[in-house]
């Protein structure tokens, strides 16, 4: 892809799972990419299989705090000298009915799914503005579906779809496009899943990484600001 080669994205919670899977694709359209974790040993694990250190960056980011967010920017910059996209796709998830939720996983969840978020976002702004970049959120079909045990998932997601749908308002006049992505099912180790033959059905990493392409090359004067995306086929078992 020519019109995305040598542009540098940041990607949070990209060592495994649909930020790895994106983080791939977007090498192999020639990107300089970034990939955090909390964990540098893993991040930089992740980072050697994707390619060589002139195109791809490790990084140590906790997302729930913003000093970390800021320090992950600023080794971008001092890298590639420039931010193109921002793909904000760390995120967790604990279940329990509402009565059982701890206020522990609660806190977790918001802290991490939507507050991580917004840092990101504050982090990668102006670099974005310079760039007439781009942000997108990894939110989920949980942000406008409800389900039992869900509450402090749902909320989180809810709140992330929210947040990313005005932030595309206040932002566009910078030239910055902003989108959403929520994914139903995907075949990833998220709640413990151990992804195998029995996840065929499923949404597979790459096609999250594949629409994403789809986004970064899209017409600059078009915009899909939420993108709802499910397995084309529901599981059979």
């Amino acid at each position: 892809m020519s019109t995305l080669k040598n542009k540098v994205v940041y990607i949070t919670g990209g060592t495994k799972g649909i930020g790895y899977g994106v983080a791939k694709c977007l090498v192999d359209a020639g990107m300089r990419v970034a990939i955090s974790g909390r964990n540098l040993e893993a991040a930089e694990k992740s980072a050697r299989t994707l390619g060589d250190k002139d195109q791809v960056l490790a990084l140590e980011s906790n997302v729930t705090n913003l000093e970390n967010e800021k320090n992950a920017v600023a080794k971008i910059i001092e890298k590639w000298g420039q931010l193109d996209v921002v793909l904000a796709n760390a995120g967790i998830g604990k279940f329990a009915p509402v009565d059982e939720l701890t206020t522990s996983d609660w806190n977790a969840m918001i802290d991490t799914n939507l507050t991580g978020a917004f840092f990101t976002l504050k982090a990668g702004v102006e670099a974005l503005k310079k760039s007439e970049g781009y942000y997108i959120t990894l939110a989920s079909l949980a942000g406008t579906n409800f389900f039992a045990q869900g509450a402090g998932y749902n909320a989180s997601k809810f709140g992330l779809v929210g947040f990313t749908q005005a932030a595309m308002l206040d932002l566009r006049k910078y030239g910055i496009k902003v989108s959403t992505i929520m994914p139903g099912s995907v075949a990833t180790y998220f709640n413990n899943n151990i992804p195998d033959d029995s996840d065929a059905w499923k949404i597979q990493p790459e096609d999250i990484g594949k629409l994403v392409v789809d986004l970064l090359t899209m017409h600059p004067r078009t915009l899909p600001s939420k993108i709802e995306v499910r397995p084309s086929r529901p599981d059979l078992k």
